[in-house]
């Protein structure tokens, strides 16, 4: 399919959502922009996107103000509020700060909700292109159920298309490289909106513009599979996940169910990474401005399950507040090369909270990650013959995490892990 060449390899980059919530403004995003580049762009971190209520010019924090007047143009199209994107005045929208972000030889991308707003369907406003207006396409008992903003959009009426293709169409002149469309893959009420992702992957293909599409919030339906891997790059496999170990220790089974519909392209997503500073203007996740509440083994933990089943990486946090440890986790070539290069990603086993992955690399390696997701110590272990290698075969074993050779081992591989902790390897035959 012709997008999942616009993400061959998991998506990696920064959204705002967990330190600012609904709030960020454009000095905010260049400056995370900044950091990503000086830091992070060579190891292949790329995408810097705004999250929601860009158009909210009063947005306070991560809880949502119900009914309030957003920025709009004259065909029912949500604007950047100049008030917190000073770049965007005059009607030149996020191509100024697309541009910045470019200028950087990053991706930029922004978060939109499904549907026409509210505001243009009680104000009647035109659709571009058409004689129909807001109010002739809009669905009004389909609506967001934490959200205000939008009505969903009827695709049995004449608009409705055209509707998506005019805002597609102003992304596009905007430069933007990147789309999360939030209230559609598990809309809490109905389900997945089915119709409205094919009218949107339909606006993307016509827009003219290559667009990473991906789809929020979580769990989209595994029986949805196929749908969501003709229409959309990456889609939420969770709700909102936060820094809370019970959200972490879930989301073994999550990425078990999803491990089968995975690939170039396609990419079911475990959310955001709540690392570094966050919960600056956000209420979310239970507590506000805080660094990380996972611990050191757990942040461990998390990235070896995202990187090893290959979930997109996008960081919550301020970058520009990182200590040494979580640009660390960031930075190691040796983890982000499996994320990136390795494939058939699978659960071996999961008892007594102990849990191993595999992954296979090039023909002579392949990845093993040993997890003890329990509350005491214990030892976990698994035999060569469970990663499909003779068990008198002697492998040479490697610690990505630490970075150093640990010797052969023949028969099995076997560690003393701490609770929450886990264990990262590459066998090399």
């Amino acid at each position: 399919m012709k997008h999942h060449q616009y993400a061959l390899t998991p998506p990696m980059g920064w959204n705002s959502w967990d330190c600012y919530g609904a709030t960020v403004r454009e000095d905010e995003v260049k400056g995370n922009a900044d950091y990503m580049a000086t830091n992070l762009k060579k190891y292949g971190w790329e995408y810097v996107v705004v999250d929601i209520q860009w158009s909210e010019p009063g947005a306070i924090s991560s809880a949502y103000r119900p009914f309030v007047p957003l920025e709009m143009d004259e065909y029912s199209r949500l604007i950047p509020a100049v008030n917190r994107f000073p770049s965007a005045k005059d009607g030149k929208g996020f191509k100024p700060l697309a541009d910045y972000i470019h200028g950087l030889g990053l991706k930029f991308g922004i978060h939109i909700m499904r549907g026409v707003p509210r505001q243009a369907v009680h104000q009647n406003t035109k659709i571009l292109g058409t004689e129909v207006t807001a109010r002739d396409i809009a669905k009004p008992n389909s609506i967001c159920p934490w959200n205000t903003d939008m009505y969903g959009v009827d695709c049995s009426k004449k608009g409705a298309q055209e509707y998506y293709d005019s805002i597609f169409k102003l992304y596009a002149e905007w430069e933007v490289d990147f789309v999360k469309v939030d209230d559609i893959a598990d809309s809490k009420l109905y389900g997945a909106h089915t119709d409205e992702i094919k009218m949107i992957r339909k606006a993307i293909d016509c827009c003219g513009r290559p667009m990473v599409l991906s789809l929020s919030p979580g769990p989209a339906p595994l029986e949805q599979a196929s749908l969501l891997e003709e229409n959309a790059n990456m889609w939420r496999m969770t709700d909102d996940f936060w820094d809370l170990w019970e959200l972490l220790y879930n989301m073994f089974d999550r990425c078990y169910k999803w491990s089968k519909n995975i690939g170039p392209g396609y990419w079911p997503d475990a959310d955001m990474l709540p690392l570094g500073h966050i919960g600056i203007r956000s209420v979310d996740g239970g507590a506000s401005d805080r660094y990380t509440r996972f611990t050191r083994d757990e942040q461990v933990t998390m990235m070896t399950l995202w990187s090893i089943f290959r979930s997109p990486l996008m960081f919550g946090g301020e970058l520009r507040d990182n200590d040494e440890w979580t640009l660390s986790l960031l930075t190691n070539e040796e983890v982000l090369d499996m994320h990136k290069n390795s494939h058939s990603a699978r659960q071996v086993y999961r008892q007594d909270d102990k849990v191993v992955w595999t992954a296979k690399g090039d023909e002579e390696n392949l990845y093993v990650a040993l997890f003890n997701i329990g509350n005491e110590k214990q030892k976990v272990t698994v035999n060569l013959n469970q990663l499909d290698l003779p068990s008198s075969k002697q492998v040479h074993l490697r610690d990505l995490w630490k970075c150093k050779h640990l010797g052969s081992v023949s028969n099995e591989i076997s560690y003393e892990l701490s609770p929450h902790s886990a264990k990262l390897l590459k066998i090399s035959l």
